[in-house]
């Protein structure tokens, strides 16, 4: 047992609704605070003083120096297993050029595809591990990670494979929860319809993924170009007949997809971009976690997902990166829900809680998100006196110390 602090503030979370909008004096914030944790999870949380006299044997581990604790972050949507770059699809949408000229010159994402098939196994594993570094170098904690660049059993296995490779050897740093996105599109290389590759995905690929257990969780994309709702609810209605979680990219720049989440009973639906009025009412009938995505709004240029909107109507929202080579390559989680909850007007509660326990609720987790009895010992600290000052630095204030399963991780980069 050992008790973490005095921290300046400890920001729980505790007890906070999943769904709906929240104000900033709904926060628990406990001043001169300490964390007392027993075999990797949160015993008690309290005031620091009084913690040390209630568990003198508890062994202490003090922070120096003003810090403000809060629950680590979760980014519960990337694409960071790849090879390559894009930087020339950037320059070329920058430039004027449509996603068909885009296509047409060897861009999009058939060109990560490539890049990714060519790459080895070794290869990818190193490149995902270099990632994680930094994730966990800004405070998350937990993090979700799709395939869907390999788009044939071979290859969608070798990135599933990979996920697990980097999560088998970072399990005291930070926590992977990989999904399958082999339906990301259909790939240039297959010779049938988009039904037809979906259903070649259950027949062939799932069973592999079942019998090396690499995922409990499947994705697809839902939209013009890559699957339309009709084809999409068969292949999911399927997968989840197999025991699978459903999660859904829907409404980036069309709708369809926020509907057919709610109606397969999907955990996320993540984007939402272009969701109008009849969508976040749909949404906020069901248990669906809109997951706001605006690393990507900021990658191609185009309107971020209606955070506002969608929390007033009674929606949950989670917040993620998105990191991916093409639209989404920032990676910088924290500093993008700043910029969303500038643009939307959301309050630091709402930011917050879209970055841990409703992140966590997106991913079907139920053991972390706030510092709470019971829960996972993710801590992250910011060098700071009043946890306001994290959103409103707007991602230039790193974290401080980082706690994983209440291991302190080694010091943090700066960079």
């Amino acid at each position: 047992m050992k008790l973490i602090g005095p921290f300046t503030q400890v920001l729980t979370l505790h007890q906070l609704p999943l769904k709906g909008s929240l104000k900033d004096d709904q926060l628990e914030i406990i001043p001169d605070g300490g964390v007392l944790v027993r075999g990797g999870e949160i015993q008690s949380v309290g005031n620091w003083k009084a913690l040390r006299r209630q568990y003198p044997e508890a062994k202490m581990e003090e922070v120096d120096g003003p810090s403000v604790a809060m629950p680590g972050l979760i980014d519960a949507h990337t694409h960071i297993c790849f090879a390559g770059s894009r930087a020339m699809d950037y320059a070329a949408r920058n430039d004027g050029k449509s996603y068909l000229d885009i296509q047409q010159a060897g861009g999009g994402i058939w060109s990560t595809v490539q890049h990714t098939r060519e790459a080895s196994l070794d290869e990818l594993t190193r490149l995902t591990t270099q990632r994680i570094q930094r994730l966990n170098e800004h405070g998350i904690t937990t993090v979700e990670v799709k395939s869907g660049y390999g788009l044939n059993v071979e290859e969608e296995l070798k990135m599933l494979r990979c996920i697990n490779t980097v999560k088998e050897a970072n399990t005291a740093n930070i926590d992977l929860i990989s999904t399958c996105l082999a339906a990301h599109i259909k790939p240039k290389d297959f010779e049938g319809t988009h039904a037809t590759y979906l259903q070649y995905l259950v027949e062939e690929l799932v069973p592999h993924v079942q019998a090396e257990k690499l995922t409990t969780r499947f994705d697809i994309f839902v939209e013009e170009g890559a699957f339309d709702p009709m084809i999409s609810k068969v292949y999911l209605e399927q997968i989840k007949l197999l025991g699978f979680d459903l999660t859904i990219h829907g409404d980036q720049f069309s709708t369809g997809g926020s509907r057919l989440a709610v109606e397969v009973g999907a955990r996320s639906v993540d984007h939402l971009e272009a969701s109008g009025a009849q969508e976040i009412e749909f949404l906020s009938k069901s248990d669906v976690v809109p997951v706001a995505l605006p690393g990507a709004s900021l990658g191609l240029g185009c309107a971020f997902a209606p955070a506002r909107k969608l929390l007033d109507a009674g929606c949950s929202l989670a917040i993620a990166s998105d990191w991916n080579p093409g639209s989404a390559p920032h990676g910088e989680l924290l500093t993008q829900a700043a910029l969303l909850g500038a643009h939307q007007k959301l309050s630091s509660a709402e930011v917050i809680a879209a970055l841990t326990f409703r992140a966590a609720h997106a991913l079907g987790l139920g053991d972390r998100g706030s510092l709470s009895a019971g829960k996972l010992a993710d801590v992250v600290s910011f060098p700071c006196t009043d946890y306001r000052e994290v959103l409103y630095h707007q991602g230039s204030l790193k974290v401080s110390q980082v706690w994983k399963r209440g291991g302190l991780l080694s010091p943090t980069s700066k960079s």
